[in-house]
């Protein structure tokens, strides 16, 4: 079963330096949460577009979380970043206990999640996060809530 147009599951996890974020504190966002690993060619390819688009979004009612299954935790993805120079706003899910919960069957799986806490999209595999129909696309999510239209489910 698809979870698109379905409420998102809540989860809380924390960041890198231990902050706590729980998705539903995040209502009137737009969320994109990201299901990746160091160990991952796709994800790795995947990420430098991610940043950029966490860039072009910087100061809008949007928030990026890349969910990290790798085993090693912290210390993995700490050691990724300053390998590679990267830097993406990470969750730890070591015990890939989130990633069940979103029925992710491998990483990148990438789910986008409007404003009102609905899944709007589901996106298995890596793609380019800062093309500008995808920019548009959150824009246009952005600019929807903010009139208050809610949009009714059948």
């Amino acid at each position: 079963m698809s979870l698109e147009e379905n409420p998102a599951p809540d989860f809380t996890l924390n960041t890198l330096n231990g902050e706590v974020v729980k998705l539903s504190d995040l209502k009137g966002q737009v969320v994109i949460v990201n299901f990746w690993a160091t160990w991952c060619p796709p994800c790795r390819e995947e990420i430098p577009s991610m940043m950029r688009l966490n860039a072009a979004m910087a100061g809008k009612p949007f928030r990026m979380l890349c969910v990290s299954i790798d085993e090693g935790g912290k210390v993995a993805v700490e050691e990724f970043f300053r390998k590679t120079g990267f830097t993406l706003p990470v969750l730890l899910d070591a015990d890939k206990r989130v990633g069940k919960l979103y029925g992710t069957t491998g990483v990148p799986e990438t789910f986008v999640i409007d404003r009102h806490g609905v899944i709007l999209k589901k996106v298995v595999g890596a793609m380019e996060w800062d093309h500008p129909e995808v920019i548009a696309f959150l824009n246009n999510e952005l600019s929807k809530a903010r009139e208050g239209h809610h949009h009714h489910h059948h």
